[in-house]
């Protein structure tokens, strides 16, 4: 008989356990959650709230040896993460593998070493309720949300729609940004620099004010003109600086995406491999918090490394809103192991995460700040110069911070020239410059991470998978917004004489930027105007708090589910009883020349397009798709009637028209009674006769090449190539050919019927997707 049995979350995970655990212990992994809500139902009980689980078909088996082993081992340890969703996964295995709840071993440990694992056996505790309602009521609020709020899309605006509770506030947040750009009005300015020189060293200064027009910047140039420039103030004075916090998930997410390029979702999972292997800290905190453990040894290590000079241990407090669970931040689990083994990713984040913690428990920096005022009697204008000398260089030797595109920053230069007050200077040249105020910078993933943080919405297991499933639906696209040409005006004087000239410069290049589609913003307008609460920052921030107090077992998650949904549903039934004239996002961009046809834009079934007529008896309107980087907000009349120039035909190809039209899925080549779809970066308006030759032969050859054997006995009877290797079509249903089978090309008629008239194992249907 097993003495011992541990479950834990990840094959990986129960991997490094059994490096720790002698041989009294089997290790086995749940491959994360063994229950869940069905999947094409609500499953949940609305007269009390309670959800209805079920086991997946593809944890069946896990399940089966999870129960088989559990029967065998005189004690069954859950060891699931130590968050909502690890408590959640522990209680669901208690209930499926006949566990007591009030008497399950629960051990948690937010590093795997062989000293935590072992204090979390000699310290069991049971299994905490308040965490797993926490997680239940998310999960059932959610689900009724999802379930609840997504007929109405697919009713009032277009099918396969869908809502969700957190990932509709991040949308928000999106359009609003994108609305705040186009509402936005440049204001341009004046701003004035100078190049000094003391005993020819040179001081750059700048001017404390800007000037709002050209001829008040002129008319201060000339005032400056044959003018004494002297120093009237020196102030020194020393300046520290701080070391941020160690790493919690937020930070870490956006560290990550600034110094190494990785997404939200890419640093989850590289930092989820590193915690598995034993090398970091859990990766879901929002704690700043190091054990005493850790700063007693990060302090040997940077008293070895850089001497005593560099160490300060210290201890930071966590201030983000509705912080939850005593974790640890995000650190190395030994702080000596300066290197790893693993991949590139691995090793470059586990690099950025050792030098924050290190740096975080090093001496402030020192420096030196000196500001130099400079004027000129008979101006009213005042320079100021400003160096910078770093006099300890403390955790900057290790790591410096990085700020996002939007940060402000001070200019400082380096070091300037020794100088005295009263001492006169040269004025070598007085430069203003037009610049223009910038308009909101769009949200990176990181950025916008940082700001769900501030607004106190999602949890730091929800920023990543948040942020992808706004992608994933379409109401979000990462992408590129290219700048356009501006021309702005230059003032010199040098030598007594004034010039005027012009540039060029290219503004609001930006990349890697969070854009709202159009099908996001119309979901978005919808949900403000009939679902308001649904996206209210407060009420989402709210509803955390109230998980938060759940899991401290201080309000009951039927009661707040009661509640909330007392609200919901009368929403849901006036909205979808009103009677609307235009389709919600629907714009009338004007007639048809000739035929006096309205023309409008709208969100269809197929996505964004435009619709010339009206449906009656006697008329079909027609429709056309919009082009990528096309909106409905913005598209005006011209281009929307660009839109129905198709089918054009280019000529003609083995004795028949080669055409381009565009359907429902976007535009296509015709030839032959055959459609080939043209790539979204093509213009299906300048495509020539060649390009549609090219595509109609490349399309021949991936279809020659997937179609591997025929047999004269039956047509209908195929071999073919997929994405997932070779299958036999018969009569449009794919059959998934057994392992035995080394040479598909091989195969008899005979053969391949018997493997379409094999019986089925229970539950399977005929004929299903290979």
């Amino acid at each position: 008989m097993q003495k011992n049995l541990v479950i834990v979350e990840s094959p990986a995970k129960a991997k490094t356990l059994e490096r720790f655990l002698g041989k009294d212990y089997k290790v086995m992994s749940s491959y994360g959650h063994i229950r869940d809500l069905k999947k094409k139902e609500m499953s949940v009980n609305l007269d009390d709230f309670s959800p209805e689980y079920e086991i997946p078909s593809d944890k069946e088996t896990v399940v089966k040896e999870l129960r088989k082993e559990a029967k065998k081992a005189e004690t069954v340890w859950l060891a699931s993460d130590e968050d909502r969703e690890g408590e959640a996964i522990s209680w669901h295995l208690s209930q499926v593998l006949g566990l007591d709840p009030k008497a399950a071993k629960r051990i948690v440990f937010h590093e795997i070493t062989k000293s935590a694992i072992l204090n979390a056996i000699e310290h069991p505790r049971t299994i905490d309720m308040g965490l797993v309602n926490a997680q239940q009521a998310r999960r059932v609020l959610d689900r009724i949300v999802g379930f609840k709020l997504s007929p109405v899309l697919w009713r009032k605006l277009k099918p396969s729609l869908s809502a969700g509770r957190v990932q509709s506030v991040a949308v928000r947040l999106i359009v609003e940004r994108e609305k705040e750009i186009e509402d936005f009005k440049s204001e341009s300015s004046y701003r004035v620099s100078a190049v000094f020189t003391v005993d020819g060293q040179p001081i750059k200064a700048t001017l404390a004010h800007g000037f709002k027009t050209e001829a008040e910047a002129e008319a201060f140039l000339l005032s400056c003109k044959d003018k004494q420039f002297t120093i009237t103030d020196i102030e020194k004075k020393p300046v520290k600086k701080s070391p941020a916090p160690p790493f919690t998930t937020s930070t870490l997410q956006q560290e990550a995406a600034r110094k190494l390029g990785f997404t939200v979702s890419q640093t989850m999972m590289v930092a989820q491999h590193l915690y598995e292997s034993g090398h970091i800290t859990y990766m879901r905190t929002d704690s700043v918090n190091l054990s005493s453990l850790c700063i007693n040894t990060t302090k040997e290590e940077i008293v070895k490394m850089h001497g005593e000079r560099y160490s300060r241990p210290r201890q930071f407090h966590t201030n983000s809103k509705g912080a939850q669970e005593a974790h640890e931040a995000i650190r190395p689990t030994y702080i000596s192991e300066t290197e790893i083994t693993g991949n590139a990713q691995e090793k470059r984040l586990y690099d950025l995460i050792w030098k924050r913690t290190l740096a975080s428990q090093m001496a402030d920096a020192e420096a030196e700040k000196t500001t130099i005022t400079i004027e000129a009697k008979g101006t009213d204008g005042v320079f100021t110069a400003t160096g910078e000398v770093i006099t300890f260089d403390g955790f900057l030797r290790v790591y410096r911070e990085s700020y996002d595109d939007d940060t402000p920053t001070e200019e400082t230069e380096g070091l300037l020239p020794t100088v005295k007050v009263g001492e006169s200077l040269n004025m070598e040249e007085l430069v203003a410059i037009q610049r223009f105020s910038q308009h909101p910078l769009r949200y990176t993933e990181a950025s916008l991470v940082k700001k769900l943080e501030e607004l106190g919405i999602g949890r730091p297991s929800t920023y990543a998978p948040t942020i992808s499933t706004i992608q994933q639906r379409e109401y979000v696209e990462k992408g590129d917004k290219k700048g356009e040409e501006r021309t702005y005006g230059i003032l010199k004087l040098s030598g007594g004489k004034l010039k005027k000239s012009t540039k060029k410069e290219v503004f609001g290049n930006e990349k890697g930027k969070l854009l709202p589609t159009d099908i996001g913003t119309v979901v978005n307008d919808f949900l403000i105007q009939y679902f308001p609460e649904i996206v209210d920052y407060n009420f989402t921030a709210n509803v955390e708090k109230e998980f938060d107090e759940i899991a401290d077992g201080r309000e009951n998650w039927h009661e707040m589910m009661k509640d909330f949904y007392g609200k919901l549903e009368p929403l849901i039934e006036s909205t979808l009883q009103e009677k609307n004239e235009h389709k919600v996002g629907e714009r009338i961009l004007g007639k048809e020349p000739g035929t006096g046809k309205p023309i409008s834009v709208k969100i269809g079934r197929f996505g964004p397009m435009v619709q010339v007529g009206i449906a009656d008896e006697h008329e079909k309107p027609k429709f056309a798709q919009l082009k990528k980087g096309q909106s409905i907000a913005t598209i005006t009349l011209e281009e929307a009637l660009d839109l129905f120039k198709l089918p054009r035909t280019l000529g003609e190809y083995e004795g028949d028209a080669v055409t381009v039209g565009t359907g429902r899925f976007g535009p296509y080549v015709q030839h032959q009674k055959k459609y080939v779809s043209i790539p979204k970066e093509v213009d299906p308006m300048s495509i020539e006769l060649e390009d549609a030759i090219k595509m109609i032969e490349e399309r021949r050859k991936s279809e020659a090449s997937s179609h591997l054997k025929s047999f004269e006995e039956d047509a209908e009877l195929e071999v073919m190539s997929g994405r997932f290797g070779p299958y036999l079509k018969y009569k449009g249903a794919n059959y998934k050919l057994p392992k035995s089978v080394k040479d598909p090309t091989e195969l008899t008629y005979e053969a391949c019927m018997e493997i379409v008239n094999a019986p089925k194992p229970e539950g399977k249907k005929k004929g299903k997707k290979a």
